[in-house]
């Protein structure tokens, strides 16, 4: 397979989540993720017949990119509603699965309030291929399109250095930023530190009040002159998002992609990443859901379950690996968490393993005594969320008990596609979690659902997995693929 066009891109270094014995772990706390860039970018590699690295799956992004239904609020009073489903393992009938679903009050395009945006673009030379700039463009010139006459937009570019192509102007001036788009040309270094900090002053300048202000950074991540050093930018988009200005990422190309800082710039802006492979994802991200890419309606939401040792033995969370927080960080309010957009939906599965199943995985410890009796009501797990809502800085809790009896004899269809999705990006890593679970199996389970696929998802979803069982073959080849940079 080829190998030379992916050797020096950039992707954070992280294991998969461990398995913890409940009596001796029972919280797990953990930030939401609402990116989905790790899908798409691994879809393009397996496209041009790579071998994804394992380090560029990201589970938790995977299993987001998909649409499984869940329960929505009745009003943007209560921003958004969690539900939960709990069945056993498709891999494993001695464990069960637990799904999480949080769906986001929707707020319908015409509706929403004025916004002011910064289109923060990429022109360097490691722009000029077609799947970087002139794709870029096409996908810039969809958003233009949905604006209206209350919005603003703003073009900022850099290369060797930053430079304003358009200052802000009304949405509903489509020609002047359709031609300011069509005139962007690829050439020079890139200075990605200056562009970020004449963006966010662009940003500041056009400022709506009770608005979306938000950058939206395009690029392939190659940032080689100015400020490069990760964690500066890190601080610099951290320092700005203090503001009320978000930062969303969009990552393009191949090759020399940086999906490390892409995302990290994201998380640390209140934003989220996303990768365009091509024209049918720009649409899905810059028109279907632009509700949910532009609009906050929950900030710094994050997770704390607690599972009852007397009733399971042992748990793992399922991706979202590098969104795992401390046990003290989820009532502190001063520690930042992941957002929710208008109508976002977002999912999280645990993996449990009841007590008394044949099917645990840690072997019984020499001094260590049986869990105590604990819980209510046959509550197999306690969940809580907090969230803070917009322009607010303390944030709101909701408690959720999940209780033995919700126990389904068979999963639903979503869960069923949500396993299959989590299947296929822990083949995709090696396969090692899933109990023999392979190629076929997904396959088979994707294909056996019902659901409604009017944008074709799950038909491309089986497509990759049988285009990766024909191109990696065998599971068992763990790790990242030789000569792809991967960072600490």
């Amino acid at each position: 397979m080829h190998q030379a066009s992916v050797d020096t891109e950039k992707y954070a270094e992280r294991d998969d989540n461990p398995v913890h014995r409940t009596s001796e772990q029972p919280l797990s706390t953990f930030s939401i993720d609402v990116d989905t860039g790790s899908y798409a970018n691994v879809r393009r590699m397996l496209g041009d017949g790579q071998r994804p690295p394992a380090d560029a799956v990201r589970a938790e992004e995977f299993i987001n990119y998909f649409d499984y239904g869940h329960a929505a609020p009745a009003s943007l009073a209560t921003p958004f509603r969690v539900s939960t489903e709990l069945a056993p393992a498709p891999w494993n009938a001695q464990r069960q699965l637990l799904m999480i679903g949080i769906k986001g009050f929707d707020v319908p395009k015409k509706t929403l309030p004025p916004a002011n945006l910064v289109f923060l673009i990429d022109t360097s030379g490691s722009m000029d291929s077609p799947d970087k700039l002139p794709l870029l463009k096409s996908s810039f010139s969809m958003l233009a399109k949905q604006l209206r006459a209350q919005d603003r937009i703003s073009i900022v570019v850099y290369a060797g250095s930053a430079g304003l192509v358009l200052p802000p102007t009304p949405g509903d001036r489509q020609e002047e930023i359709l031609a300011a788009l069509d005139r962007l040309q690829a050439g020079g270094s890139t200075n990605g530190g200056d562009g970020i900090r004449l963006a966010y002053a662009m940003a500041k300048q056009a400022y709506v009040k009770n608005g979306v202000n938000r950058v939206i950074l395009a690029t392939d991540g190659d940032f080689n002159v100015g400020t490069v050093d990760n964690n500066a930018l890190e601080t610099l988009v951290a320092d700005q998002r203090k503001s009320g200005i978000a930062l969303t990422t969009l990552g393009f190309g191949r090759g020399n992609y940086n999906d490390e800082l892409a995302e990290k710039l994201a998380d640390v802006g209140d934003g989220n990443h996303a990768y365009i492979d091509t024209l049918q994802e720009a649409r899905k991200v810059l028109v279907e859901e632009m509700g949910s890419t532009l609009m906050t309606i929950a900030r710094d939401v994050k997770i704390q379950i607690e599972f009852n040792p007397a009733l399971v033995a042992e748990y793992r969370l399922i991706g979202y690996e590098n969104r795992l927080l401390k046990r003290e960080d989820f009532a502190n309010d001063k520690v930042d968490a992941g957002d929710i957009g208008a109508g976002h939906e977002v999912t999280a599965l645990y993996e449990l393993t009841p007590v008394g199943s044949t099917a645990m995985r840690l072997p019984a410890l020499r001094y260590a005594g049986s869990a105590p009796a604990t819980g209510q009501g046959g509550e197999i797990a306690n969940l809580k969320l907090r969230y803070k809502r917009p322009n607010e800085d303390r944030s709101q809790l909701i408690e959720t008990p999940i209780r033995r009896s919700s126990l389904r004899m068979v999963a639903s269809e979503p869960m069923r596609m949500a396993a299959s999705v989590a299947a296929f990006a822990d083949t995709l890593r090696g396969g090692s979690q899933y109990d023999g679970w392979g190629w076929d199996q997904i396959i088979a389970t994707a294909r056996g659902l019902k659901l409604d696929d009017r944008w074709g998802q799950r038909a491309e979803f089986i497509g990759l997995v049988e285009r990766a069982k024909v191109q990696i073959g065998e599971i068992g080849r763990v790790g990242p693929v030789a000569g792809v940079a991967v960072s600490e």
